[in-house]
């Protein structure tokens, strides 16, 4: 496929100070000589700043690694990663209609994509929110159909579902990436029949749906912001930028201005010595808590549902705090929520499937 510079082009290009500070930290990994080998993350990062690359920012980046213009034009226009003509302002929306996908409903996915962004690839929809393409292979074949959007997969997808992801993000609203059946990963949809033990004790999405949902920048276009700039090769860590001054703001009281800094409450939750002559309660019914995290409540002192179902806003702040290497686990997963259900008696979908040979 001929891929060509698209003909309208911006007169300049500049990354943000933010952007420039990564790049130039990119470039330093790279031994004296040899900085050309940062081109393709420096034209990826220049890609999520304008949103596709033009050429401009393609002749910048030579210019910062000492290269000739070919040179970095040859990078940019072999990689499909790399968009050189605009794309959607929401959203570029990248369909694989490869074997598994095509044969479990992408031609569906392609056709919403004709009738609802634009009829052709590569065209922006009328408002300008949306593009679109047709990809090869993006290795998520179990989960098929899928599709790429900004940068995750939204995976086991349905026409029906597909289209309400576009209303969604039409809406600016940005749906959870990841499987779109309610599987947690690429395992059996009536649950695990092997490695059951690993059901427990894992977080609310899966690792990549789980780290979007946590930065939130599933389709936000990354700005040198998100994480702070780390060059561990330099033997030091280089300070994130300085954030914009904020507008003048109207004086507030000292008592308000030290309410706003302060910490969130934290109550310390009433614990046991021991549990009661019952025995304990299986606390792997919760979902988020495997057998490391019920040994490590059990050292805090908490051995039953109903001590979990009575944690207050306060609490459960003290608890997320002294769960090592677990912290914010308590209202991430909502414990408290699932904990009265089970005190109370009752069963909740992940609770019925521990211990039946049908989780992970």
């Amino acid at each position: 496929m001929l891929r060509r510079l698209y003909h309208k082009q911006p007169d300049t290009f500049a990354f943000t100070p933010a952007n420039l500070a990564w790049a130039e930290g990119q470039i330093t990994k790279y031994p004296e000589g040899r900085q050309a080998s940062a081109i393709i993350p420096l034209l990826w990062r220049a890609q999520e700043q304008e949103g596709w690359l033009t050429r401009p920012a393609i002749e910048h980046i030579a210019d910062m690694l000492g290269l000739a213009y070919i040179r970095a034009l040859e990078v940019a226009s072999f990689y499909f990663m790399f968009q050189l003509q605009p794309v959607g302002s929401v959203a570029h929306i990248q369909i694989c209609g490869t074997t598994s996908c095509m044969i479990c409903g992408a031609e569906d996915l392609i056709g919403i994509c004709r009738e609802v962004i634009a009829d052709k690839s590569h065209q922006l929809s009328e408002d300008g929110k949306f593009s679109w393409e047709e990809v090869e292979c993006l290795g998520a074949c179990t989960n098929a159909p899928m599709a790429q959007i900004g940068k995750d997969y939204y995976e086991d997808l349905t026409a029906d579902r597909f289209r309400e992801i576009l209303n969604e993000l039409a809406e600016g609203k940005v749906p959870v990436p990841g499987p779109q059946n309610g599987r947690f990963a690429a395992e059996p949809l009536a649950g695990l029949t092997s490695l059951t033990e690993y059901e427990s004790g894992r977080t609310q999405y899966n690792g990549s749906a789980q780290l979007s949902v946590d930065l939130g920048d599933t389709v936000k276009r990354i700005d040198g912001t998100e994480v702070p700039l780390l060059t561990p090769w330099l033997g030091k860590t280089a300070k994130k930028p300085a954030a914009k001054k904020p507008a003048a703001k109207k004086t507030t009281p000292k008592s308000a201005t030290k309410a706003a800094a302060a910490p969130p409450a934290q109550k310390k939750p009433r614990t046991m010595k021991a549990p009661r002559k019952t025995g304990a309660d299986d606390l792997k019914k919760i979902k988020g808590v495997g057998p490391k995290l019920e040994a490590l409540l059990h050292s805090l002192g908490f051995y039953h549902f109903d001590q979990v179902a009575k944690w207050s806003a306060a609490e459960v702040v003290w608890v997320d705090e002294n769960l090592e290497g677990f912290k914010g686990r308590v209202s991430r997963d909502g414990w408290v929520e699932q904990a009265k259900v089970l005190a109370a008696g009752g069963e909740t979908e992940f609770s019925k499937k521990v211990g039946k040979g049908d989780v992970y």
